[in-house]
């Protein structure tokens, strides 16, 4: 069963306004890729808000919308244990792809000021951030309960007192 997030919902954990999601999705930068039609609402999957994520980061760093659009195709399909090796770094212009932290230091010791943006922590966040956002189902037909997240009952719990 494929589970996705209602466009607020994405903004909110992505860190956007709905403005930008409506824009991205209308430019092709992150679309909604689990439900998309004129009857239905579009949701987002957790690897779609990551892609919200990311490109949000890249932008609050000054990378133009260009490079952040070659860096989310780059990402875009990948499997979420292949994303959480990759860190992400950027000298202010390029993005690039490091899946071993020897990649990292190569990077670094070019004497450039870097940013760098673990996926494997921007997943945590997000999956942290969606435990208390209501999610969808595809389908419209009824189906069986959802089962218990035992984590995710605790951390609600926690947060509503």
């Amino acid at each position: 069963m494929d589970v996705g997030y209602r466009g607020p919902a994405a903004c909110t954990a992505a860190g956007i306004t709905y403005r930008q999601l409506d824009y991205w999705a209308r430019t092709g930068l992150v679309e909604p890729s689990v439900r998309t039609g004129a009857q239905n609402a579009p949701l987002y999957s957790l690897p779609d808000v990551l892609m919200l994520k990311v490109a949000k980061r890249l932008l609050d760093t000054g990378i133009s919308l260009q490079q952040i659009r070659t860096a989310v195709d780059h990402l875009r399909g990948r499997p979420a244990p292949d994303l959480a090796r990759i860190t992400l770094m950027s000298d202010g212009v390029s993005v690039y792809e490091c899946t071993s932290p020897d990649e990292v230091v190569d990077l670094m010791q070019r004497g450039q000021g870097m940013f760098g943006l673990a996926l494997a922590h921007v997943w945590r966040e997000l999956e942290e951030a969606l435990g208390v956002v209501p999610d969808e189902e595809r389908t419209e037909l009824p189906s069986a309960p959802p089962p218990v997240d035992e984590l995710a009952r605790r951390r609600r719990e926690r947060r509503t007192g």
